[in-house]
């Protein structure tokens, strides 16, 4: 006859906090969890019906599937001095409601609370180091997240399918969001990634179809593929001036956005980066804008004309931009035996390198001519005597400095 485990008091709010009653199992067993697999009553694994549990204040990791699928386990309490929350070691526990970290934990290992289908609260802890992949995938019901600023990497997948998910807080110390970590977010509508970050991940926010708004802060190198596949909310967007590479499908089948803000005219977009984007029609460029301005400005009023000629590029106006139009095309892609019709938009860079290449031409005239008037005036002062030949002291900028200074535009 197996032994049943040992009964505990089980503490109720009351008006009168003296007032106790006992449990019984079949309401509720409360117990504390050893270590090794041991808890404070009978026999050597934790009992299936458990409801609430208090770690022990001498357990530093909570071992692989220590509390896997206990499916009744509505509350934790996790003691000061843990360090390590093992492999899958609340999965499947559908009744946890709330988790609270202690200061001490550095690592939630991989699975850790997936499939937590009623986890509405997590408090993750300052000094946090490490959330392993699929920690809290599919916790259907959670709300919010604050990743602490010791989080240098979030792993794969590690909230994804978290369809109740509409507050994330990302901090400043986050490096890479990881491949899928919000996928399938279907409740998140904006995000803010920290400066620190200087790579997105690929699948990061796929189908995450709330989603309206995305401030991609300085610092930002990389958007991986399908990082934002499917955002299908999304009506704009803002690419930082340090983002070198745009990789494929990174913006495929956001079927909302209208225009794409770049402050790099050099970042690399790949192949079918925007496909789909049905009603995307223009990309802008401040920065480039700012540069003709600047030579406008300078007096070399004739760049305007020549940029007139270019044809549908749109410049002049209210918006302090420069809008390339997009230019689409409708390409075959074989699946199995039949053949699906894609939409492929892309900026238009043969009048993107067309509009480049003048300004740099104007930046580079505008840049010699004032350093042969350098040269000339130092040269003048340089001359002995009143009667100095102004024009022989006239120096021309060799071709290979002029390319020195177009390196530096």
């Amino acid at each position: 006859m197996s032994k049943r485990p040992k009964l505990a008091y089980h503490q109720r709010p009351t008006a009168n906090n003296n007032n106790r009653e006992e449990t019984s199992a079949a309401d509720v067993v409360a117990f504390e969890y050893t270590g090794r697999g041991k808890y404070a009553g009978t026999g050597d694994r934790v009992p299936d019906n458990v409801t609430h549990a208090r770690i022990h204040p001498s357990v530093t990791g909570i071992r692989q599937n220590a509390f896997h699928s206990r499916e009744h386990l509505k509350e934790v309490v996790l003691n000061e001095g843990l360090i390590n929350i093992g492999l899958g070691a609340f999965m499947n526990c559908s009744s946890l409601q709330s988790i609270k970290l202690p200061s001490t934990v550095k690592e939630i290992d991989n699975d850790s609370f997936c499939s937590c289908k009623s986890l509405v609260k997590v408090v993750l802890n300052d000094g946090l180091r490490e959330i392993g992949s699929n920690a809290f995938n599919n916790c259907t019901t959670l709300k919010s997240i604050t990743l602490p600023s010791s989080i240098n990497v979030v792993d794969t997948g590690a909230f994804s399918i978290c369809r109740s998910l509409s507050e994330v807080v990302l901090s400043d110390g986050l490096k890479k969001i990881g491949n899928g970590v919000f996928r399938s977010c279907t409740s998140l509508q904006s995000i803010a990634i920290p400066s620190t970050v200087d790579e997105i991940g690929p699948n990061a926010f796929y189908y995450c179809s709330s989603l309206t708004e995305i401030v991609l802060n300085e610092g930002l190198k990389k958007i991986g593929r399908a990082a934002f596949n499917n955002c299908s909310s999304l009506e704009c967007i803002t690419i930082s001036s340090k983002v070198t590479c745009i990789e494929q499908h990174a913006f495929r089948g956001c079927s909302s956005l209208r225009e794409i803000v770049i402050h790099n005219e050099g970042v690399q977009i790949h192949d079918r980066a925007f496909s789909e984007c049905r009603s995307l029609e223009r990309f802008k460029f401040p920065r480039l804008f700012t540069r003709l301005n600047n030579i406008i400005q300078a007096g070399q009023r004739d760049i305007e004309a020549k940029m007139d000629d270019i044809s549908a590029v749109e410049w002049r106006g209210g918006e302090l931009v420069l809008v390339i139009p997009s230019i689409r095309q409708e390409i075959e892609r074989p699946l199995g035996i039949r053949v699906e019709m894609v939409t492929v938009v892309e900026v238009d860079k043969e009048k993107l390198d067309k509009i480049v290449k003048l300004i740099t031409y104007y930046e580079v005239k505008e840049a010699t001519t004032l350093f042969e008037l350098a040269l000339w005036k130092a040269n003048i002062d340089q001359a002995e005597g009143a009667s100095t030949d102004r024009g022989a002291c006239r120096t021309e900028v060799p071709g290979p400095v002029k390319d020195t200074i177009l390196q530096y535009l």
